[in-house]
């Protein structure tokens, strides 16, 4: 049997979930018990990454449709069904989200100590979530992961995290979930007026909605994946969940959580309502590189360093937003590299946070200073790890960024030389920040008493420069499964929808149906 005639989507989603429960029958009471809560999520973690890797290998890197499809009757009363796949976009996305967890469970092993067991079950969930809503093809299974992941995340910054962690993870919750109410009501209304009378994303996909109801149900979806994004002016929630969310949160919500909103601007809003998409185009380019450059700004003033790659992160997925709606090759494709370079360089950066936060615990720039004398394995890392954010050649942003502004000056000069801004910005805060920290003159007595890295953080820290230095040097293997899966979201994208006549009243012409076909550009 081939590996697409095995439910793997179904074991990689489920499976977190299963050992979520799995945990409750793990007594947490002593250190011991602790010890074995933990080795348990990090094996149902591990086991994951190894069928999200199986399903990588047996991936058809030249055929862009939805590969290892599932599908059975859920609610057929309402057209409801289980329908899942992954193509050349989700796929670089679920290997981030199956990489990056176990590693947080192993960083998370001496950082947690209280409600031991809680804590990773809500991860497993977490995990459950993330890969849930990556794999979705069915609306309604969609907005249950895209909903269901908020509440192990409003738990771990709520339970676990640091002295307004209340404030913080209140403010998550409700700026993801005003936006998901207006979501919610545009997958409402595809339903019931669109004529489809099915939930199914590639049924609507492949339906022409009328160019003058666009407009509304696009900003219904991309209001919601831009809070999520988050895009400017939506950003504020930002800063307060990074800061004050524990190390492991924080690693989540940028390496893979904050992608689901540029993920979810790819695969629904942009391909659903391609006219709208264009009208809004200039709208959402203007607020991607205000974003860029007021997120390197701020970024560049603060004194707390998990606050600054915090707001790092606004610039960053700026860049993404922009290659997406720059509606080229090279844009789309350096759009999805890009979401899982800076979720391994921003999630490494906040481990190494978490690491020296650990030591001294403080944040503050200034207290720091001289610290590669004590900690010179510690300081190789960080600095690795900040080259590969702000795009150094040779590490993996800068294929990305590359990408993407490559794109983006093919469709508009004066985008391309202000989004270019944000990458020499991004080099002055990070590097300044470098200095300071590590550089700075002679460390204190405290600072210079710190120990270096442990065997643990060397197997967390390891696999991520390892990740870098590939894929800045080689990211072929990556490239080569996007690419097919870019150009046919591409050229959904690029169709000319003419005016249609609502499916109420009659059935769809012939004659639009062929015209639309006719204008899809390769």
């Amino acid at each position: 049997m081939a590996l697409t005639d095995y439910p793997l989507i179904t074991w990689m989603v489920f499976l977190p979930l299963l050992g979520g429960f799995a945990l409750m029958l793990i007594q947490d009471s002593d250190e011991a018990g602790g010890q074995r809560v933990r080795a348990a999520a990090l094996i149902f973690s591990l086991i994951t990454f190894l069928i999200s890797a199986a399903i990588y290998y047996g991936f058809q890197a030249d055929f862009a449709g939805m590969q290892f499809v599932e599908r059975g009757q859920w609610i057929p009363r309402f057209g409801i069904s289980y329908h899942v796949g992954l193509d050349g976009i989700s796929l670089p996305l679920i290997l981030l989200t199956t990489f990056l967890t176990p590693l947080t469970i192993l960083f998370s092993w001496r950082d947690i100590k209280s409600r031991v067991r809680f804590y990773h079950m809500a991860l497993l969930f977490l995990e459950t979530g993330m890969l849930g809503v990556f794999v979705s093809l069915d609306f309604f299974l969609f907005y249950v992961f895209w909903e269901g992941m908020l509440i192990p995340m409003y738990l771990i910054i709520g339970v676990w995290g640091g002295t307004r962690r209340i404030y913080a993870a209140v403010k998550f919750f409700l700026y993801t979930m005003a936006g998901s109410v207006l979501m919610l009501v545009a997958i409402l209304w595809l339903h019931f007026e669109a004529g489809t009378g099915t939930f199914d994303i590639l049924v609507h996909l492949s339906r022409p909605i009328d160019p003058a109801l666009q407009g509304w149900l696009f900003a219904a979806f991309a209001l919601s994946f831009a809070i999520k994004v988050p895009l400017f002016p939506f950003h504020t929630w930002l800063p307060d969940a990074h800061v004050e969310a524990p190390t492991a949160g924080s690693v989540i919500l940028a390496g893979v959580l904050l992608k689901m909103g540029t993920y979810g601007l790819m695969r629904l809003a942009m391909p659903l309502f391609p006219t709208a998409a264009r009208e809004f185009a200039t709208i959402i380019m203007v607020l991607a590189v205000i974003g860029i450059i007021y997120g390197a700004l701020v970024a560049m003033v603060q004194q707390d360093i998990k606050k600054l790659v915090a707001y790092s992160s606004v610039s960053h997925l700026g860049f993404v937003v922009l290659g997406l709606f720059s509606f080229t090759l090279l844009g789309a494709t350096g759009g999805v590299l890009q979401m899982v370079n800076h979720g391994i360089s921003t999630g490494a950066l906040f481990l190494i946070v978490g690491m020296i936060y650990s030591r001294r615990h403080t944040r503050q720039i200034e207290d720091f200073g001289g610290i590669a004398r004590a900690m010179p394995v510690f300081s190789i890392f960080f600095v690795i790890t900040a080259l590969g954010s702000i795009g150094l050649p040779g590490l993996n942003g800068f294929v990305g960024e590359f990408t993407i502004l490559a794109g983006t000056f093919s469709r508009s000069i004066p985008f391309g030389v202000a989004a270019t801004s944000g990458v020499v910005l991004a080099a002055i805060y990070m590097l300044w920040m470098l200095q300071r920290v590590l550089f700075n003159g002679e460390p204190s007595r405290v600072n210079s008493r710190l120990p270096d890295l442990n065997f643990r953080e060397w197997v967390v820290l390891v696999p991520l420069v390892v990740l870098m230095f590939w894929l800045g040097l080689y990211p072929k293997p990556i490239l080569g499964k996007i690419e097919p899966s870019a150009q046919a979201w591409l050229r959904q994208v690029n169709r000319r929808v003419l005016r249609v006549e609502s499916p109420r009243k009659a059935p769809l012409p012939q004659a639009v149906l062929s015209s639309s076909l006719k204008g899809l550009r390769p």
